[in-house]
């Protein structure tokens, strides 16, 4: 017979909440940001399960909580949880969310970088208004959130969760005398920082971008007249969709009677986030003219370039190296070969308490391949964060007979946290904020090591881009004070 538990205690709760935070810190990559997409159509479709199809091929970008907003022209459903969408959407959940005619919906995935993991914060969010139900779904981070919350709060509005969000919805909800396209385009004009943000009421469906084009937004046509705006193209894809654009810097658009309408409400001045093309998005996608997966190839050219090795083998860490260590393979002329088999069923939230079971977690995720006994290996990544991770695979690959292992990452040192809607910790946890390079490479236990510099990031996507977790210069504003996410939560 189970021992009958009771409730925590709120001592008790925050000190798991504690143990659970501490714990999370044992990641040595970015965290993701967050997926949106937002479908309408002239006739009925099923628009709950296109979205469905969509928030999977934006797994990538939050596997927190998931959600699905859907209309018809008169009703407004929202189904929403914590999970994976394939957790979170059963066929109970979907059969509420299929209403009779729907021909509009939004939908998200999420990673909480403001706002903790709890149902409340999942997305979309949605308020009643002067303008009817408004819902929102959001990928990025509005750098003056609390500001503009502090400043609603004292005109009497209302808010039900602790993420920024909330704040871009109630500006829009506040501006009572405007419609929905001159309320939203006043409200960017408000908010600073990166964002990529779908929106709807239950006419139609509305999709933005700040004007550095920090996050990532793009737009499709559906065959039957319909439109689709999404994180990345890989959900048009999935959708049959025809790619048309991204949708540009500072630009509001939205669909008026079947068509495609723009404003420019935001002077553009692009600085997309570098960390796209290192790390986040899909191999398979097109972002801002630039494929993901032949920038990071150029990344790891030139990383040949600025850091070659003598050695026999480049491994690349999957998946993420696999671009890069494809390149430093053609610009160096060392043969390629998966030097590291990742078991696809390892899982990526199970964070283990201990040392010696975080170890053991790696082997699992991560195991060496015979190719590198007896080899001088290029180990190639895209990104060090705490540097634990590293030193654990290249233990992994000495202990499977490599006779030296070099260290080459297709980025810069991170030294600053990112503002924009990616989880990069606490700057005093960044090891190369508090290390040298060669301290880093003791720590993991290199040969060598070596980051891609800023001007080959540069080179490599082919245009201006964010590098303000490398250099600290933040182009889209940085919070009045530090611990923003903090702030919000005690609000």
């Amino acid at each position: 017979m189970r021992e009958r538990r009771t409730p925590p205690t709120p001592e008790e709760f925050s000190r798991a909440s504690s143990v659970l935070r501490l714990a999370s810190c044992d990641h040595d990559k970015p965290r993701e940001e967050c997926g949106v997409i937002g479908v309408w159509s002239p006739e009925p479709i099923d628009v709950a399960g296109m979205l469905q199809l969509g928030l999977f091929a934006l797994q990538h970008r939050g596997q927190e909580a998931a959600g699905i907003c859907v209309s018809n022209g008169k009703d407004l459903v929202i189904e929403k949880d914590l999970g994976l969408v394939s957790q979170v959407f059963d066929e109970a959940r979907m059969q509420k969310l299929r209403i009779p005619g729907a021909k509009l919906g939004i939908g998200h995935t999420r990673y909480s970088t403001t706002g903790s993991n709890l149902r409340f914060n999942a997305q979309p969010l949605n308020v009643r208004s002067s303008k009817g139900i408004l819902a929102i779904a959001h990928n990025g981070n509005f750098v003056n959130a609390m500001e503009i919350r502090t400043q609603l709060l004292e005109h009497g509005a209302v808010f039900q969760t602790t993420n920024d969000t909330e704040v871009m919805i109630n500006l829009i909800a506040r501006y009572a005398k405007l419609n929905l396209i001159e309320a939203t385009a006043r409200s960017m004009r408000e908010l600073k920082g990166g964002f990529s943000v779908v929106l709807m009421d239950r006419q139609t469906v509305l999709a933005l971008r700040d004007g550095n084009g920090v996050r990532p937004l793009v737009i499709g046509r559906l065959s039957g007249g319909g439109w689709v705006f999404a994180s990345e193209p890989p959900a048009l894809t999935l959708l049959g969709a025809e790619w048309v654009r991204d949708v540009r810097p500072g630009e509001l658009v939205w669909v008026e009677g079947g068509e495609l309408r723009s404003m420019q409400v935001l002077e553009p001045s692009p600085t997309p986030c570098a960390f796209e093309w290192i790390y986040f998005a899909r191999a398979d996608s097109l972002l801002d003219g630039v494929g993901v997966h032949e920038s990071r190839v150029r990344m790891g050219e030139q990383l040949a370039l600025e850091a070659p090795a003598q050695a026999d083998l480049v491994v690349p860490v999957p998946d993420s190296g696999i671009g890069a260590a494809i390149g430093y393979s053609r610009a160096s002329g060392i043969p390629f070969d998966y030097g590291l088999y990742k078991n696809p069923y390892a899982g990526r939230t199970f964070i283990q308490p201990t040392q010696e079971l975080r170890d053991l977690k790696t082997k699992l995720k991560l195991a060496p391949t015979p190719a590198v006994r007896g080899k001088r290996v290029v180990l190639v990544d895209d990104s060090i964060v705490r540097g634990t991770t590293s030193g654990r695979i290249v233990q992994l690959l000495r202990d499977a007979g490599a006779t030296e292992v070099h260290v080459r990452i297709s980025s810069p040192p991170i030294k600053h946290p990112c503002y924009y809607g990616i989880d990069t910790a606490a700057r005093k946890e960044l090891v190369a904020a508090t290390h040298s390079i060669e301290q880093i490479r003791e720590l993991i236990g290199a040969d060598s090591l070596h980051f891609l510099s800023e001007g080959g990031v540069r080179r490599a996507v082919g245009g201006p881009v964010c590098l303000a977790c490398f250099n600290g210069l933040y182009p889209a504003g940085t919070p009045e004070g530090e611990g923003q996410k903090e702030a919000l939560e005690q609000a």
